[in-house]
């Protein structure tokens, strides 16, 4: 399990988001391809290249906590001092866990649903529950990158540092 979660905080996370959105983008091209100059497409494209767009979006989302770069209001923040940043970036990552492990616990009861009723993709035919796999996956990672913020952020405020804050999406 170790060497699991070293490879994870190696930025194991980026070359997953890598493999999907390549293999996402490789079978767009091929089917533009089929589609405008062979007269010809296959049905598998497009399904196969959604359901690896979920995974790169949660897969992504996990990303964006661990490195604080998701979409947040920053204006108040920064008039605070690092106590009471740090206070409420953890009133933050304890309300994202929340978040995170109810929508856990009913995305593992869809998973139930679709396994119990051989629930099958369309054209791909076989059972979405593979597919349907990148939520609790997603959540999971969600709330292991929150628990390592959480961690960080207590840390900081016991230290009296200024609180790993991530990235502004337009800096200066």
């Amino acid at each position: 399990m170790k060497p699991i979660l070293r490879a994870l905080d190696r930025d194991g996370e980026r070359w997953a988001m890598l493999v999907f959105y390549a293999f996402c983008c490789i079978v767009i091209v091929q089917e533009v391809v089929r589609r405008y100059v062979l007269n010809y497409s296959s049905a598998w494209g497009e399904e196969a290249a959604r359901f690896a767009f979920i995974y790169l979006g949660w897969i992504g989302a996990a990303y964006a906590v661990r490195e604080r770069a998701h979409i947040r209001f920053d204006i108040l923040l920064q008039r605070l001092a690092p106590r009471g940043k740090a206070l409420v970036f953890i009133f933050a990552e304890i309300a994202t866990i929340a978040f995170a492990c109810v929508a856990l616990y009913w995305s593992l009861h869809t998973i139930g649903l679709l396994l119990q009723f051989d629930g099958q993709a369309p054209v791909l035919r076989v059972n979405k529950a593979w597919f349907e796999a990148a939520v609790p996956i997603g959540f999971s990672l969600v709330i292991f990158r929150s628990l390592q913020g959480l961690w960080r952020d207590i840390g900081d405020l016991r230290a009296g540092r200024e609180p790993f804050a991530g990235k502004a999406m337009f800096e200066e």
